[in-house]
C-alpha cells in the first residue's frame, strides 16, 4: 500500500513540491532584493538525492547558473512523479480490456488497424472517446469504395465539426482492385472500383511513384513501362547483389516455354480449377536446382496465377522434396492475386494456360506478377500462347528477346562472384521438363554421394586415429538407395506398394 502511484502524488506533493516551493520563496524573494549565488547551494533541497552527480553540483559563478542547473534538477524529479501519475490509471482498471482501452485514448500516439477491424469495432471505438486526427490509408487502391470510408466515421464531431484534419491515401491503381466475387456487381455495378482509382480517374492532383527500389534495373523494364515515369534509385545500380549475376543461371530474367507433357497441357479437375503439371513439374525442378546449389529457400518463391496450380506444386513439392534436408520447401507457395503487396529475391511463376490467356489479360495482374521479384524473375508459360496477346506485348516483347528454353550454369555454387554483365560460356540449355528433372535427379545424386565419401573420409581418419594395436578391423558397409525422378521409393516391394506409387504418379 505504500508503494502506489497514488501515494506517489501525495508524496510529491506535501514533501517535493513544498521544499521546492519554500527553496524558490528563499532564492527569489518577493520584494525584489538580490540574493548571494552561495545561498542556491546552501539552501537546495535535493543535494542527498544528487549525491552521485558529478561534482560540484552548482559552480557558484553567477545566480543564473547556478538557478538553472536546480531548475533542471527538478525538472529531472517532476519527470518521474509525472511518469508515476500517467501509470496510475494501471492500479485502478484491473482487467487487461480496460487497460487498454485507457492506452488506445489517451497514451497511443499511432494506432494501426484493418477497415475489416474498423467496422467491426465502430459502435465501441465512438463510445469510448476515441479521438484523431489524421488517417494514413496504406493500400488502398486495393480497398472498396464503402470500405474506405469506414475508418473516417471512428469518432463523433465536436461542436459540430469533425476533428479530422489530414487524410493520406498511399496505394497503386495499375495494380490489382478490389475482389469482388460476384460477377453482376463486380462489372455492371463497377463496385471493384476504389475510391483511390476513381479520384485518379476523375483527375484530382496526386503523388506519383517516380523512383523504385526494389528490382535490379532489367526487371524494372518488364513493367515500368506502366507508369508515367519511374526511373531507378541510385543504389539499384551500385550495390554488389544488383551487380552480381545469380548463381547457375545465366539470365537474371527469362520466359522458359513449357510443351504439353504426354499430349496434355493445362487441366480442369473442377471449373476453373485450373493445372497444368508440366509447369509444376519444371517450377519445382528449378527451386530443388537452386536449392543444390545453395540458394536459401526463403528467398524463392513459386507464384502461379491460378488457385488449382498453387494446389498442384504444393503436392509436387510435398513428393519431391519438402521432407529433404537438403532441399525443403520455398519460402511461399501462393497465388499472384495474394502476393501483391510482398516480395522475394526469386520469382518463378507459373502462367499455367495453354488454350487461353485467361484472367492474365488483366493488365493489372502482369504488372504485380512482373513486380515482385528483387533479383531473379523465371516465368513458365505457353509462348506461343502470350505472345499473341494484345495486353500482354509491352512486358511480352522484352522478355522474348532471350532464349525460351533455361540456360543454367551448372558449375557455379550461391553466391558467385561472376558479373550479372559477363558472357558464360560453358551454359546448358534445357530442352524441356524432363530434361530438367533428369539433370536435377543426377546433380542430385552425384551431391549425395560427394558427401557419403567425404563422410566415409572423415570417418576413416577417425579410426585410423584411435586404432590401437590387436584392434579387428571393421570394413565399410555401404548402404544402396534406388531413387527415381518419380518418387522417392526403393524398387523392392510388393504388387500393392507399386499399384499405389502407379496411383500417385497418375
Amino acid at each position: 500500500v505504500a508503494y502506489t502511484c497514488e501515494t506517489a502524488g501525495h508524496f510529491f506533493l506535501y514533501q517535493v513540491l513544498a521544499r521546492w516551493e519554500k527553496f524558490l520563496a528563499t532564492v527569489r524573494p518577493s520584494d525584489g532584493k538580490t540574493v548571494p549565488v552561495k545561498t542556491i547551494k546552501t539552501e537546495f533541497p535535493f543535494h542527498g538525492f544528487f549525491e552521485n552527480a558529478p561534482k560540484p553540483l552548482f559552480k557558484e559563478k553567477s545566480y543564473e547558473t547556478d538557478m538553472e542547473i536546480a531548475e533542471g534538477c527538478f525538472r529531472y524529479i517532476e519527470k518521474m512523479f509525472t511518469q508515476l501519475e500517467e501509470f496510475r490509471a494501471f492500479e485502478l482498471l484491473r482487467s487487461g480490456l480496460d487497460r487498454s482501452k485507457y492506452l488506445l485514448v489517451k497514451e497511443a500516439k499511432i494506432i494501426a488497424m484493418t477497415c475489416t477491424h474498423a467496422a467491426l469495432k465502430r459502435k465501441e471505438l465512438v463510445d469510448m472517446g476515441f479521438k484523431y486526427d489524421n488517417i494514413l490509408m496504406e493500400e488502398s487502391a486495393q480497398i472498396l469504395e464503402i470500405e474506405t470510408f469506414i475508418p473516417l466515421l471512428l469518432q463523433n464531431p465536436q461542436d459540430g465539426f469533425n476533428r479530422l484534419k489530414r487524410w493520406i491515401m498511399i496505394g497503386d491503381h495499375n495494380q490489382l482492385p478490389p475482389v469482388i466475387k460476384n460477377m453482376a456487381f463486380q462489372k455492371y455495378s463497377n463496385m471493384e472500383q476504389s475510391l483511390f482509382t476513381r479520384i485518379v480517374r476523375l483527375g484530382v492532383p496526386t503523388v506519383d511513384l517516380d523512383a523504385q527500389g526494389r528490382s535490379r534495373a532489367t526487371i524494372a523494364n518488364l513493367y515500368n513501362w506502366r507508369y508515367k515515369k519511374l526511373d531507378n534509385m541510385s543504389h539499384v545500380g551500385v550495390y554488389a547483389e544488383y551487380q552480381k549475376a545469380n548463381a547457375g543461371l545465366v539470365y537474371d530474367f527469362q520466359l522458359i516455354n513449357v510443351e504439353d507433357f504426354n499430349g496434355v497441357g493445362e487441366s480442369e479437375p473442377n471449373p476453373y480449377f485450373y493445372q497444368n503439371l508440366a509447369e509444376a513439374e519444371y517450377c519445382v525442378a528449378l527451386f530443388m536446382y537452386m536449392r543444390l546449389l545453395g540458394y536459401p529457400a526463403h528467398k524463392i518463391t513459386i507464384l502461379s496465377t491460378y488457385n488449382g496450380q498453387k494446389h498442384l506444386i504444393r503436392d509436387v513439392i510435398n513428393t519431391r522434396c519438402a521432407d529433404n534436408p537438403l532441399i525443403g520447401r520455398p519460402h511461399k507457395v501462393t497465388t499472384v492475386d495474394k502476393y501483391q503487396g510482398q516480395q522475394n529475391d526469386y520469382i518463378l511463376l507459373s502462367l499455367v494456360r495453354t488454350a487461353s490467356v485467361g484472367h492474365l489479360r488483366d493488365v493489372r495482374r502482369l504488372i504485380v506478377a512482373m513486380s515482385r521479384a528483387r533479383l531473379g524473375l523465371y516465368v513458365f508459360a505457353r509462348v506461343s500462347l502470350f505472345r499473341n496477346c494484345f495486353e500482354l506485348t509491352p512486358a511480352f516483347n522484352q522478355l522474348m528477346i532471350r532464349p525460351q528454353q533455361l540456360h543454367i550454369v551448372p558449375h557455379e555454387t550461391f553466391p558467385t562472384s561472376r558479373l550479372n554483365t559477363s558472357r558464360v560460356p560453358n551454359s546448358v540449355a534445357i530442352q524441356d521438363m524432363v530434361h530438367m528433372t533428369t539433370l536435377v535427379y543426377n546433380f542430385y545424386m552425384d551431391k549425395v554421394n560427394g558427401m557419403k565419401k567425404e563422410f566415409y573420409s572423415k570417418a576413416k581418419l577417425n579410426a585410423d586415429k584411435w586404432k590401437k594395436p590387436g584392434d579387428i578391423e571393421v570394413k565399410d558397409v555401404e548402404t544402396h538407395v534406388a531413387i527415381h525422378p518419380g518418387g522417392d521409393s526403393d524398387e523392392s516391394g510388393d504388387e500393392e506398394e507399386k499399384e499405389e506409387e502407379k496411383m500417385d504418379t497418375e
